[in-house]
């Protein structure tokens, strides 16, 4: 089964995700910042990060930056989560280091078809 990191400091949003996880049968483990990340990355087995790019005293993309300069954790494949769809944020979070990029409010049929289709990859 799947890991999946989910780093999100809304609860609303992170009981949605992880919900919406667990009921396609991933694993979810959950992360309020960036630094409860980083020590989640450390002690379990992640297959996929979803990573909100608005987080308290870490940002998103500070956190993704150490995640990629981590030999331990620069291929683990980075999903960026965030509300912000202003022209060019998807260009810039693929540029920052992320394979793909969702905006919220979550579409559910899209989420789950890139999950699976990022998962699949690594197979």
């Amino acid at each position: 089964m799947a890991q999946i990191l989910v780093v999100e400091d809304n609860p609303v949003n992170m009981e949605l995700t992880v919900d919406l996880l667990e009921s396609y049968g991933y694993a979810a483990v959950q992360a309020e910042d960036g630094f409860i990340a980083l020590e989640k990355l450390q002690n379990e087995s992640i297959d996929l990060i979803l990573l909100d790019i608005q987080l308290p005293r870490i940002d998103g993309l500070e956190l993704l930056s150490r995640i990629k300069s981590n030999d331990s954790t620069k291929d683990i494949p980075v999903i960026a989560l965030t509300a912000h769809s202003m022209r060019g944020d998807n260009e810039r979070f693929i540029a920052a280091g992320c394979i793909d990029y969702i905006s919220k409010p979550i579409d559910i049929k899209g989420f789950k078809e890139k999950i699976q289709l990022h998962l699949s990859k690594l197979n």
